[in-house]
């Protein structure tokens, strides 16, 4: 097993899904297997000050823990001032909508979106009939950028991240990650990874999401068309129906040390992601 893993992707609770247990629960069982770096998320809004918490406490098994903030319906969706205090508490990470992404509504009923079955929010519209990005988001990309932030792209599609991030490099956002690219939902493109590479974005890889991918090669594959020192370790595991990360590692491990070897693999999961969040 691997030590010095950076996680930028745990759930734990209290959440609207059902989860393996309260984040400190979540993240010490994280720490007992090998991670020592993890960044919470929560699609109801923020986990800034759960992260602080969960510091505070002292028994996350020595996982250093951050937080940030996911622009679904229940913050107001494009909202720099949600984004402003997120980050003056010390918040890393920006997600775009998840569950209010037009393509996750859209796809609700996909069976690799089964794990927020239980979840539903209000829509929040990201991109105009013409493709461009809505004016307010403009606002948040200021906020992201000032504070020298991590824009993650949510549940957006291939495309419209590409629209993002474009607009996120104009802004002076210099930390972007492409969130579980390889969900079907989300139509990624391998045609749009030079583009990707060439705006500085680093794409997510992780467990959940290739359990939950049966139409489709899993993100351990992204290697055949990616920098490997632009791929980092996202699990997205806290799911209560699915495996903790202590199940769930060793097997997608070797998968990826199959896939990209055992150097890059280290570097995947110990550096880039730590790199990329840390300021």
């Amino acid at each position: 097993m691997i030590s010095g893993v950076a996680d930028l992707h745990v759930h734990g609770a209290p959440s609207l899904v059902e989860r393996h247990g309260l984040d400190h629960e979540v993240l010490g069982a994280h720490g007992t297997v090998g991670v020592d770096f993890a960044v919470l998320k929560a699609h109801e809004g923020s986990t800034v000050e759960r992260a602080a918490l969960a510091a505070e406490r002292g028994d996350t098994a020595g996982v250093e823990v951050v937080g940030g903030i996911v622009l679904n319906s229940p913050v107001g969706g494009a909202n720099p001032d949600a984004v402003e205090v997120a980050a003056r508490l010390g918040g890393r990470v920006v997600w775009m909508p998840t569950v209010s992404a037009p393509a996750h509504i859209a796809s609700a009923s996909s069976p690799e979106l089964s794990v927020h079955r239980t979840l539903a929010f209000r829509q929040v519209d990201v991109l105009d009939e013409a493709g461009a990005l809505l004016p307010d988001w403009h606002d948040v990309l200021d906020v992201v950028a000032a504070h020298d932030l991590v824009l993650a792209s949510g549940h957006l599609t291939c495309s419209q991240a590409l629209v993002l991030f474009r607009s996120a490099k104009a802004a002076g956002v210099t930390r972007m990650l492409l969130n579980h690219p390889r969900m079907p939902f989300l139509q990624w493109d391998d045609d749009a990874a030079p583009e990707f590479a060439d705006l500085g974005v680093v794409l997510e890889l992780g467990i959940l999401p290739d359990i939950l991918t049966t139409d489709g090669p899993p993100s351990t594959t992204l290697g055949e068309v990616y920098p490997h020192d632009m791929l980092a370790f996202g699990g997205d595991l806290g799911h209560a129906h699915y495996p903790t990360m202590e199940q769930a590692l060793p097997g997608w491990l070797a998968d990826l040390e199959r896939s990209v070897g055992e150097s890059d693999t280290e570097l995947i999961m110990t550096t880039v992601g730590r790199r990329l969040v840390r300021r």
